[in-house]
Parts: C-alpha cells; sequence; structure tokens
C-alpha cells in the first residue's frame, strides 16, 4: 500500500483525512495521521482501518525521521514555523511534500535541493493562499490566451458565518483562529497599487478604508486591504498591472465597529496587563479611557469614541458585554490583544449548530481587441457542520487532491512552488467542482477602479 503521512490533526484536517479515506481502496492507501494529542487524532480517524492514528511530537528528531522515513508523501497541517523540519527531513529521506501554509524563506532557501532531488514541495495549497491563487492564475491564463492586456486584479477572501447562522449585530462569529481575527494587518502597512499610484493605509486607518462588494444571492460585504498585494504582481505575472489589490471580507458595518477597539489600544500585543487574571471586562474597557472621579465608563467611552447613545455602534459594543463588572479576564500577563479574544470568545463562538461560510471574490479588468471589459468571478461555500466546515473543506479538499495528483504523478515540475500552473489548478479545480466549490463569473464594461463596488454587481 501507498502511505500517507498527515501530521497535524487540526480543524482542516477533518476533510482532508475524509478525502483520502473515501479513496484509499481505489487508489491502494494506508494513511498514518500523527499529531501531539493521540486522542484527537484518533477522532479524526474514525477507527478507519486504513487509517492509523500515531502520537507524534515534531520536534522529537527520531520519532519524526521515523515516521516521514516510511511515507510515500508527506502532508504538514502544522502551524507555518513548524513545517522547515519536517521539510528538511523530506530531503534527507526524498519525499514530496504538500502544506497549505504560505512559503517561508526559510521553505524557499531549500528549493534548489528540492530540485536536485526531483522532489515536489507543493505548498500555500489550502484556501487562501490556495483556492484564490488557483481561481485568479485560470482566468488571468484565459485572459492572456486571448491576446487580452491585464489591467485590474483584486482579491477578496472571507471566513465569515453562514446567513442562517448570523445571529448577532456584528455579522460575525469566529470560523478560525480568533487570534488572527484580533491582530489582523498589524506588524507592516498595507500597500497595493490603483491606477498606477502606490497607496499605503497604517494600521490605525485599516478599517476604515474599505471597498464595497455585492454577490448575488448573498448581498453586500466590505472589504479591507491585506498587506502584501504589491508581491502578487511577480507572483502572478502582473507587474505592468495598473490596480492590483488584495483584501480581506466582512459583512458591512464590521470594519467600522471593529476600528473602535483599534482606536483604543485593545488590539495591541506588544505589552501586557497589570493583574489582567482578576480584572473584569469593565475594568478592561476602563484601563484605556481617562480617570473620571464622576463619569462612568460608559460615558467616557461614548465621549472618547464620540459615539451617540442610538448610534449601532454602541448597541455592538453592549451586545459583547463589556461593561460587565462581573466577568474576569482570567488570563495572567494578557496583553490587550489576548484580552480582547477572551471577550470576544465568550460571543462570537460557533454554536453547536451554527454553520460557517467562506466568500471569495475576484475582479479582472482587462483590455481585448480595444475594448475593455471586467469579469467578477465568486464562491460561495457553507459548511455542513462544525467538523466539515467550510474552511476545513476549502482547505482540506486542496491539499488532499493535490497529494493524491503528486503521487500519481499527474504533478511532477520539481521544487518549492505554489499552484499557479495550468498542470497543478485545471485539475483540482474541475475536481473541486463535484464537491460543491466553484466559481460564478459575470463579464461587464470594464469602468475602472470602483471602491463602491457598482460595476458588475
Amino acid at each position: 500500500m501507498r502511505q500517507i503521512l498527515v501530521i497535524g490533526a487540526g480543524k482542516s484536517t477533518s476533510v482532508l483525512i475524509r478525502y483520502l479515506l473515501e479513496k484509499a481502496e481505489s487508489e491502494n492507501l494506508l494513511i498514518t495521521l500523527g499529531d501531539l494529542d493521540l486522542e484527537q487524532a484518533k477522532r479524526i480517524s474514525r477507527g478507519h482501518s486504513r487509517c492509523n492514528a500515531i502520537s507524534l511530537n515534531v520536534f522529537d528528531k527520531e520519532s519524526r525521521e521515523n515516521a516521514i522515513q516510511n511515507a510515500h508523501i508527506v502532508i504538514s497541517m502544522l502551524p507555518a514555523s513548524f513545517h522547515i523540519e519536517v521539510a528538511r527531513d523530506c530531503i534527507k529521506f526524498k519525499k514530496n511534500l504538500v502544506t497549505a501554509s504560505y512559503v517561508s524563506k526559510e521553505m524557499r532557501a531549500l528549493d534548489s535541493e528540492v530540485k536536485q532531488n526531483g522532489l515536489v514541495f507543493m505548498n500555500e495549497i489550502g484556501v487562501d493562499p490556495g483556492l484564490d491563487h488557483m481561481s485568479a492564475m485560470q482566468v488571468i491564463d484565459q485572459i492572456r490566451a486571448k491576446g487580452g492586456k491585464m489591467l485590474m486584479f483584486e482579491s477578496f477572501t472571507g471566513g465569515l458565518v453562514a446567513p442562517e447562522s448570523d445571529t448577532n449585530l456584528w455579522n460575525y462569529k469566529f470560523t478560525w483562529n480568533p487570534r488572527n481575527v484580533v491582530v489582523a494587518g498589524q506588524g507592516g502597512v498595507a500597500e497595493f497599487i490603483q491606477e498606477g499610484k502606490y497607496k499605503y493605509i497604517p494600521y490605525h486607518r485599516l478599517f476604515r478604508r474599505t471597498e464595497f462588494l455585492h454577490v448575488d444571492g448573498y448581498g453586500k460585504f466590505e472589504g479591507y486591504a491585506n498587506r502584501n498585494s504589491l508581491d502578487y504582481r511577480s507572483i502572478y505575472g502582473l507587474e505592468d498591472i495598473l490596480t492590483l489589490y488584495r483584501g480581506t471580507i466582512r459583512r458591512v458595518g464590521f470594519s467600522r465597529a471593529w476600528n473602535m477597539f483599534v482606536q483604543l489600544g485593545m488590539t495591541d500585543d506588544t505589552y501586557e496587563l497589570e493583574n489582567s487574571e482578576h480584572m473584569s471586562y469593565r475594568d478592561f474597557v476602563n484601563s484605556f479611557l481617562p480617570y473620571s472621579p464622576t463619569d462612568t465608563v460608559e460615558l467616557k467611552l461614548r465621549h472618547n469614541l464620540k459615539i451617540d447613545q442610538d448610534d449601532i455602534m454602541w448597541d455592538k459594543l453592549v451586545e459583547l458585554d463589556l461593561f460587565n463588572d462581573g466577568k474576569k479576564i482570567g488570563i495572567p500577563n494578557a496583553t490587550p490583544a489576548r484580552a480582547l479574544q477572551k471577550i470576544l470568545e465568550d460571543k462570537w463562538t460557533l454554536a453547536e449548530d451554527d454553520k460557517d461560510m467562506i466568500v471569495m471574490y475576484h475582479k479582472f479588468g482587462y483590455e481585448l481587441e480595444g475594448e475593455k471589459k471586467q469579469i467578477d468571478s465568486t464562491m460561495v461555500h457553507i459548511g455542513e457542520d462544525q467538523t466539515y466546515t467550510a474552511m476545513a473543506k476549502t482547505v482540506g479538499l486542496p491539499v488532499a487532491i493535490a497529494t493524491l495528483a503528486i503521487l500519481n504523478k499527474k504533478i511532477t515540475t520539481p521544487g518549492v512552488q505554489i499552484p499557479i500552473t495550468r498542470e497543478v489548478y485545471e485539475p483540482i479545480l474541475e475536481e473541486l467542482q463535484e464537491y460543491g466549490i466553484s466559481f460564478q463569473e459575470k463579464e461587464t464594461e470594464y469602468l475602472g477602479y470602483n471602491p463602491f463596488g457598482e460595476v458588475g454587481n
């Protein structure tokens, strides 16, 4: 039997394992799922005869090497910073590797060795990055094949709550790592290009510079800029493009509300709060407001942020129970960001019967034979339940499909790479349609960059 080693039994692994087990008989597969938490690995493997759950500490060199030696191909579903030791072992034992993570500098440095050994190290093959690359390059290549010249490319992705589970004023619940939401946009400046002009948005202005999007059947959304848009000129071969912008999708109004936390300093992750373990939610809010011997915390907050009492922003803050003097942060040496995360997790954790939703939106502006046109491409996918979520499916399925394609020598180009070639994206996107993950395209006249989302809607 052909052995696949999967390292990491996190949230996205459930769909990955389900797919591989469905193919196990026909593809003659034996899957080994290794995780530090053996019980979690056992739960995901479901006692299937073709899946062995093992305890695996990726920092234990002996056990890690033993597991990798016995595999024909390795899938690392670990946090990005943990991939590198696995990658070095894969070179040592001549094993192909698949990850869903961004290519790090350390991983990129292995490219020549990977090529010398004739190995495929496929990275960024999840949802974002991953599905965004593949769906974008498919359209870009089609435009180029017709002789078109790219003028604009914008891409947005959001992990959201499904409409039927949208039950709070923020129109948001955590569908992935809450920490990533709380610290989003920090540590740099959002850089992009619009109509040939370079633009920069510092963190303190990020959530007040949004773009509107409309998705048929799902209504209006907003997008705020990601940090690394300019890098994609070389990745996608768009060095001469006039507009290139990548962003994150939320429901309209989320960014304006989130900006209140940014302006107060509650998302800061660079210092620790005194006595945070015993600090109440109300104390936490008050710690960012001026002292007053007479004014209440509520009054000081409204005055500081210039919020009227009948403003929906105020209702959103009240809904989070921010002014509760009985609830405690309960975390020693918490940063403001960690304390805020605790408060939000109380209200934004998905209920047992809630479903999540992935929304992806691409805009392509191009010129062909003197005519300027725009293609709007959208994808919406709703999860099944709390195990087989939309996030897990849009991450796990591309990883699994790519793994089998490499194992079956349908993807053979060696090197450290991402899925931007036709050899990779065409079969994966085609198979994803069988699982309800597909894009709807609409072509209109191109009128240039429009942040209000009125073109192509």
